[in-house]
């Protein structure tokens, strides 16, 4: 009997070995592999082998019984065959890390108590019609809840997971970031109590095996967790909730680049469970799906107890200028809000999507501004800690009194962070209490719970941050959200650049005003002109959406196409140019009439932690062209042996950079 294991290593293929057991799939094992034993799952057998091929045996069963369930097992080899991914690297990344089979025997389950859930409110009628579409047939399909910000969409998750557990069935539920997990697991807990079990990155190692071993031994019919809770071994799958479901965190930018909405669906179809897909602002993707019927829509067109959604002011920073006779962080508009809300005790939120204390560091005289030497971007001063930091390889360096290039002296700090606006509001409003959120202070998940504690006890006045702030977050008391440098996303090279800002903006617009007092929101721009603005600040999904398809329809990209990118990494500019011409030159010869390829080009981050990166968009109309064509390039590399790290396929990319 031969063993085919998928190896935890970049190989598509499977690699077979002797094995003296039968063995129930995907059993964990080790195994021989060149001069070193390594892990692999074993996912099928064979009777044969082929002839003159000498083959080694595998040297241990890591388990003694297979940890990843036959579900979750099937969704693993759609999402190795959908992402192009080694199936083997998907398959572990199923399991905590680390886990054993001691850990598996000394687990000592508890028996749970009566199901006894108290309702504390009564749905409004758009709650219950939504409530009853949710629930209503029986097997799978996928509905979209779009509902305003303060419409009570969580309520609904919290009927629709009582509903499914009612039924004998289990429920998980994915939020996009750490940081709106304890929100969920308090409302969750205070519902279903011990019920609940919760998976993310900042558990601890043995808390995520804990979690993970209640799961698998029934003891927790209700996961919520972030991205890598997709594979938590629920069994008898009823209901998915992907809460936020546009936020592009959801999509893994590492192997296995996969997306969890997008999986979320198809293990909910593999186990006949339905998918609510919740959102204010729905991805572009989703609400076309929406609307061509392959899901169900419903709507929450108002906030909970008649609410008014906050009134939007955008402020044209412009003429800020212009009166000011420089450029000012706070518009005279927005600072005279956030003095009104101290005086009346109020809260305020001010968000600003970059930290730091200044983006970068410039010559007056040359024009010279310090770059990272790894990466090609600036380097970002944070006054914190007296250093120039790379945001994305981590290098620092101190900053210089004079130009390397010039030797003037005449440097300059340019733009503003998180940073330099809490800096900047404690010089200008002594009196006011005052926290930030961004990930220079929240090391760990402690410090997010007791900084958006203290803000929700009332023991803050404004909380800066960026966008961690922006979504998901019940503060009855904010009356007032700032929005500065509300532009940043626009000037990127990506199609989704306005998509992203108008969601952005909806989102943190409905942090104001969720208590009794109606709310307020001021945004700062020099382009108050630009849709994304005009129609965030009149609360028009709709009105953007229509507005937003016309432009991607024209241009071929999503939700019109389906989209890939083939990303080429090397040591030289030179070599990352010649393979790029070579993948390119291959994709021309393979691809059909329905194929359309941009590039080769420099990547717009043209260098990233001391590698070079040459980019080719691939567009079809149709997926299964889409995917003939990535296959052929994937068997072609093999043979030419360019491993994945060299040259990085993504199906359905979110970022383009």
């Amino acid at each position: 009997m031969y063993a085919e294991v998928a190896l935890c290593l970049p190989f598509s293929r499977t690699f077979l070995y002797d094995i003296s057991e039968t063995l129930e799939l995907p059993a964990r094992v080790k195994v021989p592999f060149r001069n070193r034993e390594v892990q692999g799952f074993v996912v099928g057998f064979q009777e044969d082998k082929p002839a003159d091929l000498e083959l080694r045996s595998v040297a241990d069963i890591l388990d003694s019984e297979p940890l990843v369930r036959p579900d979750v097992f099937e969704l693993c080899k759609w999402i190795a065959r959908y992402y192009m991914a080694p199936l083997g690297e998907v398959l572990k990344g199923a399991l905590p890390p680390a886990i054993t089979r001691k850990h598996v025997e000394r687990f000592e389950a508890v028996e749970l108590p009566e199901l006894d859930v108290r309702h504390p409110v009564d749905l409004t009628a758009d709650q219950a019609r939504a409530f009853k579409q949710i629930i209503d047939g029986d097997g799978f399909k996928t509905v979209l809840l779009h509902g305003v910000t303060g419409s009570g969409k969580t309520e609904i998750y919290l009927r629709v997971v009582e509903h499914y557990l009612r039924m004998g069935r289990t429920a998980l539920i994915l939020a996009p970031e750490i940081g709106l997990t304890p929100q969920l697991r308090e409302r969750f807990t205070d519902r279903f109590g011990s019920r609940l079990a919760i998976l993310h990155s900042s558990l601890t190692r043995k808390q995520r095996i804990d979690e993970w071993l209640r799961i698998y031994r029934g003891q927790a019919p209700i996961v919520v967790g972030t991205r890598s809770a997709l594979f938590a071994p629920l069994p008898n799958l009823g209901v998915i909730v992907v809460d936020e479901e546009h936020e592009g965190s959801f999509k893994q930018e590492e192997m296995p680049r996969y997306h969890a909405r997008d999986c979320a669906i198809m293990r909910a179809k593999m186990a006949g469970g339905v998918v609510v897909l919740g959102s204010a602002t729905p991805s572009m993707e989703s609400f076309r799906n929406a609307e061509e019927k392959r899901y169900e829509y419903v709507q929450l067109p108002g906030r909970v107890e008649e609410r008014p959604l906050p009134e939007v002011e955008i402020i044209n920073m412009r003429e800020e200028y212009a009166r000011a006779g420089k450029q000012v962080v706070f518009s005279a508009r927005l600072f005279a809000a956030l003095e009104d809300r101290l005086e009346r005790g109020e809260q305020a939120m001010v968000l600003l999507n970059r930290r730091g204390y200044s983006m970068f560091l410039l010559c007056r005289h040359c024009g010279f501004s310090f770059e990272c030497s790894a990466c090609s971007v600036s380097m970002t001063y944070h006054r914190s800690i007296s250093r120039l930091l790379c945001h994305y390889c981590g290098l620092t360096r101190k900053p210089e009194a004079s130009c390397p290039e010039c030797a003037s002296e005449y440097l300059h700090y340019v733009g503003e962070g998180t940073e330099q606006v809490e800096a900047r509001l404690k010089e200008l409003l002594p009196s006011a209490r005052i926290g930030r959120i961004d990930r220079d202070t929240m090391r760990h998940l402690r410090d997010y719970e007791s900084m958006l504690g203290d803000f929700r006890a009332g023991k803050l006045d404004i909380l800066v941050g960026t966008q961690m702030i922006a979504k998901g977050h019940d503060f009855p008391m904010v009356t007032l959200v700032g929005v500065i440098a509300a532009d940043g996303a626009l000037s990127l090279p990506d199609f989704r650049a306005a998509e992203r800002t108008f969601q952005l903006l909806t989102q943190v617009a409905g942090r104001s005003g969720r208590g009794d007092t109606p709310g307020e929101v001021v945004i700062q721009s020099y382009f108050p002109d630009h849709y994304s603005f005009q129609m965030a600040a009149t609360h028009r999904f709709e009105a953007f959406y229509a507005r937003e398809v016309q432009f991607r329809r024209a241009m071929f990209y999503p939700p019109f196409t389906a989209l890939a990118s083939v990303m080429i990494l090397e040591r030289s500019r030179g070599q990352a140019r010649q393979l790029a011409g070579k993948v390119g030159d291959f994709l021309d010869g393979a691809r059909s009439r329905s194929i359309r390829i941009l590039g080769p080009a420099p990547a717009p981050l043209e260098k990233i932690k001391r590698t070079y990166r040459h980019q080719l968009l691939i567009k079809s109309a149709s997926r299964t062209e889409l995917h003939r064509v990535l296959e052929l390039l994937r068997d072609h590399l093999e043979q030419k042996k360019i491993g994945p790290t060299r040259v990085v396929i993504d199906i359905d990319p979110i970022s383009l950079l």
